[in-house]
């Protein structure tokens, strides 16, 4: 019976959190026995509480007469309305809600799916369409693009380019790797960057569009974070801020990071009316949308004086917590400069120490000697051996008891 599952489910490797989870699990007696139970700093989830407003209107949304019945795959009205306002809000971006907007059962369903859509499937490697994706980048795309019958090719991410690599480059460096630059079909871009923490420019996003325009392949930003940021002059942008961008690109939009809403799951997608388009009709055969009730809660928050306050109160107890752990590791010896330290989201990505021969390595002797749980490197593809990402999730004590249990068990940068 087992041979009757596809080639592609069987080869992919179950989401690193989750196995991180498992490995957890089985370590925790003997942790707490020791007196280091485990502290969560893997998954990237706020454990704050949404926003009060969120719950009240949940709740009055549950008594609203027939709410429990189906809703649209691509979002009723006022979900769409409500995101086209909060886009031209945020970003002056104008948008058409019945032709450029889908609702999302979170943004990492709409991503899975828009691959999906774009993707041919093969056996044989030189048959695959091919998606660009961020090296380092969010775990999930490559296994995305695997369970689609396609392949990924890592766009390199490092300090050296500032983070924001030549696509003209990449494109080349891919010929001379031998891969089909005909197979591309798409292009991942996420900033601000899971694992990294790493912005962009504006510049640098109209680089990424006119080299998509060029080479006729269709852009995918992730704009999961584009709310978690720590100086107001350096808000994250959208890629349709660009001239051009709607000729090829879409954005995806969360509510699990800005609002601590991760279980509501909730989103959207945003962008080129034809792609928008195709992913409702594949939407329309596997979905049939998300509880009304939560879209009216999602479509109050998006533009209401207590979500704004909300994200600029986060915003404010992620840089805190930042600066305990970047502070706390400077302490252990690690050499981190004021202009390397992220402008955003609640990641914390660092060289593991020296001593150690690979990243899980370290974040495997981490948590078995202190309980620490972080994620290592490699996790987030080949260019992320060497680095450790932690997230500043946790509370302010727990985060300063993490960094007493590394100075105690002896986690020092170098010895």
């Amino acid at each position: 019976m087992k041979n009757l599952f596809n080639e592609y489910v069987k080869s992919i490797e179950t989401y690193i959190m989750f196995q991180i989870k498992q490995q957890v699990a089985e370590l925790e007696p003997e942790l707490k026995s020791k007196d280091r139970s485990p502290i969560a700093l893997a998954m990237g989830a706020p454990v704050a509480a949404p926003p009060d407003i969120v719950t009240k209107k949940f709740k009055e949304y549950l008594e609203i007469p027939q709410i429990h019945t189906y809703s649209s795959p691509k979002g009723e009205n006022y979900f769409l309305q409500a995101a086209a306002q909060r886009m031209k809000n945020r970003f002056g971006v104008n948008l058409d809600p019945k032709t450029e907007i889908c609702s999302l059962i979170g943004s990492k369903e709409g991503l899975a799916n828009f691959i999906r859509a774009l993707i041919n499937p093969a056996f044989n490697d030189e048959d695959k369409d091919i998606i660009l994706v961020p090296d380092p980048g969010y775990a999930s795309y490559k296994e995305m693009v695997k369970t689609s019958g396609g392949r990924s090719y890592g766009i390199p991410l490092s300090k050296d380019n500032n983070y924001m690599p030549d696509m003209n480059t990449v494109w080349e460096q891919m010929k001379k790797e031998g891969f089909d630059t005909k197979k591309v079909k798409a292009m991942i871009i996420n900033y601000p960057s899971n694992p990294l923490g790493a912005t962009c420019t504006k510049d640098y996003l109209k680089h990424v569009t006119e080299f998509c325009n060029e080479k006729q392949i269709w852009l995918l930003s992730d704009a999961a974070y584009c709310d978690i940021y720590f100086d107001e002059k350096e808000k994250p942008h959208s890629i349709l801020e660009v001239e051009g961008a709607k000729d090829v690109a879409v954005e995806f939009y969360s509510f699990s990071k800005p609002y601590s809403m991760t279980g509501f799951r909730l989103g959207w997608i945003c962008g080129n009316a034809y792609a928008v388009g195709m992913l409702a009709k594949l939407k329309s055969t596997i979905d049939t949308g998300i509880f009304k009730a939560i879209q009216k809660t999602g479509a109050y928050i998006l533009n209401s004086t207590e979500g704004d306050e909300y994200i600029l109160q986060a915003n404010k107890d992620f840089k805190r917590k930042q600066m305990i752990v970047i502070n706390g590791l400077r302490n252990l010896g690690w050499k981190i400069k004021d202009e390397d330290i992220p402008r955003a989201t609640f990641y914390i990505w660092q060289p593991i120490p020296p001593r150690y021969a690979s990243s899980k390595a370290f974040t495997d002797d981490l948590l078995k000697t202190s309980g620490i749980v972080v994620v290592p490197g490699i996790g987030f593809g080949s260019n992320g051996e060497g680095y450790f990402r932690l997230s500043a999730v946790a509370t302010d004590e727990q985060l300063k008891e993490v960094i007493n249990r590394m100075e105690k068990d002896g986690f020092y940068f170098e010895k």
